[in-house]
């Protein structure tokens, strides 16, 4: 029997030209105690399907129903956990927790009110924080108490809007877990907004793509076995089949690269001395070991004596490899890469690009990081120029725009060109700076976790973006990042890291996959998932900074080819 109904239901913002239809003519029903998940891109309508079940805004047509009624406002009945934690600050967990359950048993006795508290508190495994502050607390306990909150609130229908998305994998992976764990125990109607396809997967029983332009598609069920399991799922193949329909789906109705063009390049040369960037022939460069780590340390002082976050740290990079760097938090992932880039002083050992030793930033070392740092008063135009001003000396004004337009155009922004940095979004600002770092045609591309703010269909879009315009420029790259998905796709080799401090290289594996890539051609291909587990077995195997993990020596042969 359905819980909620969705008839015909249309909603829009705005007036007249402006007026934006958001959502178009909705039809859903959800049983009691489904766990249904609505998976879409940022922008499709997702928040507003959520506010218009919570009763917080009505619908333009049509009708929302809760058990047969129509819904006309917010209700106990339905518990809503945002992807902000809107907890109290100057209570603690019990008081922040207390305030749904005084609003739901007012008048209920002081010890029972306790019990109550404690119960909430101890099903999203808090108890040892309980008197904590919210500002004592870490992104991912913050959460669970939100969690805690609602579910005091005893709803029949708990409604969760993105509730992990600020939160780094591993603690998003968790708590993911927890709430699948309480759902099970009290098998209450749960509605999920995400953007990511494993975590939509992995809890629900239905998933509801919702399409660009806010009709509901076909939902698909979800037939894997529970309890579920993330490892197990990496060899189970209605998973793979399940993962490969909805990434394919999602990308087919979503995913509109919008990467062509026809403008060339200039051909105009750079200050540091290399050729213009599409040119494959790069005379007097280096091509093995183009980028060397030899024994690279970083030590900080601290009051206790110093502190090694990085040692022995021993890398070879031929010329136009792409290394991803993954590992997990505090790792010293960002810290090797600001070493690289010359914003980090090394303390032991060297780093040496085309045959000299990296001393301070240079433009020949370009750096994408997780915000891209533009002049917001500036047009992408105009925050692309500042650097091509300076590293083309000798080009014309002309050559110079070229190169900018070049680059802007690659990256999807033709269109855009002109408009402020202030006024575009985040997957558009991240765009100019990666056409910032392209256009600059550096000897060496530094990624820090460059789609690490996005959403997680954005960063598909803008992986495609990445691969599209390095694939025309071959620019030796490094990215550290998170994402298992994200560094098998984009790389030949995945260099993991160890935990800190002292981390080092745990592990190197060789990706053996045709290029160009995309993401549904690599989740069909049948060396993927191999890959895929290799890194995350070694990451489990750190999860939690475990002692005892085991040092795995670098992969054999390429650690041994580059040491010969």
């Amino acid at each position: 029997m359905a819980i909620l109904q969705f008839k015909n239901v249309s909603k829009g913002f705005g007036n007249g030209p402006e007026r934006t239809e958001v959502l178009k003519n909705i039809s859903l029903d959800v049983k009691d105690g489904e766990f249904l998940a609505i998976l879409g891109f940022s922008g499709t309508g997702k928040s507003t399907l959520m506010n218009l079940v919570a009763g917080l805004q009505t619908p333009d047509k049509g009708e929302v129903l809760f058990k047969g009624a129509p819904i006309d406002g917010p209700g106990p009945e339905r518990g809503l956990v945002f992807q902000n934690y809107s907890l109290m600050p100057w209570l603690s967990v019990g008081g922040n927790v207390g305030l749904a359950v005084d609003a739901v048993f007012p008048k209920l006795p002081k010890s029972e009110r306790a019990e109550k508290i404690a119960h909430y508190v101890n099903m999203v495994g808090l108890p040892h924080a309980i008197d904590r502050k919210p500002a004592e607390l870490s992104g991912g306990m913050r959460q669970r108490v939100s969690v805690a909150r609602a579910l005091a609130m005893d709803p029949e229908m708990l409604l969760l809007d993105e509730p992990l998305s600020a939160l780094d994998a591993l603690t998003r992976a968790n708590l993911a877990d927890e709430i699948e764990r309480i759902w099970q125990a009290d098998k209450k109607t749960c509605i999920l907004i995400t953007n990511d396809v494993d975590e939509a997967i992995l809890l629900a029983d239905r998933i509801v793509p919702l399409n660009p332009d806010g009709t509901l598609a076909e939902p698909i069920p979800v037939t894997l076995a529970r309890p579920r399991d993330r490892g197990d799922m990496n060899h189970d193949p209605v998973f793979k089949k399940l993962r490969a329909r909805v990434t394919g789906y999602l990308m087919d109705v979503g995913i509109e690269a919008n990467t062509r063009g026809n403008r060339l390049l200039p051909d105009v040369t750079p200050i540091h001395g290399v050729p213009a960037a599409v040119k494959e022939a790069q005379s007097g460069l280096i091509e093995e070991r183009f980028l060397d780590f030899s024994q690279l340390h970083k030590i900080y002082p601290t009051p206790k004596g110093p502190l090694t976050v990085v040692e022995d740290f021993n890398l070879k990079v031929n010329r136009g490899e792409f290394i991803s760097l993954i590992g997990h938090s505090g790792c010293g992932k960002s810290t090797v890469l600001t070493m690289a880039a010359g914003l980090n002083s090394i303390s032991k050992g060297a780093i040496k690009l085309d045959g000299r030793h990296v001393e301070g930033a240079d433009p020949e070392r370009a750096v994408v990081f997780q915000s891209p740092s533009l002049f917001p008063w500036l047009t992408a135009r105009e925050n692309v120029s500042v650097g091509v001003d300076k590293v083309y000396p000798r080009a014309s004004r002309q050559e110079r725009q070229d190169v900018v337009e070049y680059y802007l155009e690659r990256v999807g922004l033709a269109d855009a060109m002109d408009k402020q940095a202030a006024d575009m979004s985040g997957g558009m600002r991240q765009r100019v700076g990666i056409a910032r770092a392209f256009a600059l045609s550096p000897k060496l591309l530094l990624l820090d976790e460059p789609f690490g703010m996005l959403d997680s269909l954005t960063r598909w879009e803008l992986q495609d973006v990445l691969m599209e315009v390095w694939s025309r420029t071959k620019v030796t790259a490094i990215c550290v990042t998170h994402d298992v998905d994200e560094a098998i796709l984009l790389a030949d080799r995945v260099v993991m890291m160890t935990n800190g401090p002292q981390a080092t290289i745990g592990k190197i594996t060789e990706v053996d996959l045709p290029r160009p890539r995309s993401r549904k051609a690599l989740l069909e291909h049948p060396d993927y998932y191999n890959y895929r587990e290799q890194v995350l077995s070694f990451l489990e195997d750190y999860e939690h900074g475990k002692a005892g993990a085991p040092k795995t020596e670098p992969a054999e042969p390429i650690a041994d080819k580059d040491a010969a």
